[in-house]
């Protein structure tokens, strides 16, 4: 059974719009830490420079996933999207319903 690729192409985009309307509410904690003792003490300092690590670290997964679905959307459009890039079975709806950026079934998957 084929995947529903109307559904499909929903679920990108509606995961593309997540991940671009996060990125844009974490850019003021992806911000530079300003040197200024005399308004934030050391010990906060450190604090917001490990939150803004943490934040620059969840926009590197957030690129990460939209290259994943600027992929799975040209596959779309080339008719390979549902298809295992390794082994050329077809990827369960299930899987595709729970990662819509998958590319490979499960098997191949875990095999890496």
């Amino acid at each position: 059974m084929e995947p529903d690729l109307e559904a499909a192409r929903r679920r990108l985009d509606e995961k593309k719009l997540d991940l671009e309307s996060m990125s844009a509410l974490s850019k003021e904690a992806r911000a530079p830490v300003t040197l200024d003792q005399q308004s934030v003490g050391r010990l906060s300092r450190m604090d917001a420079m490990q939150q803004q690590a943490m934040a620059e670290a969840q926009e590197r997964a957030r690129k990460r996933d939209l290259v994943r679905i600027e992929m799975a959307q040209r596959r779309l459009a080339e008719g390979e999207y549902g298809w295992c890039a390794e082994c050329g079975d077809i990827i369960p709806d299930k899987r595709l319903a729970i990662d819509p950026m998958a590319e490979k079934c499960v098997r191949c998957a875990s095999t890496r």
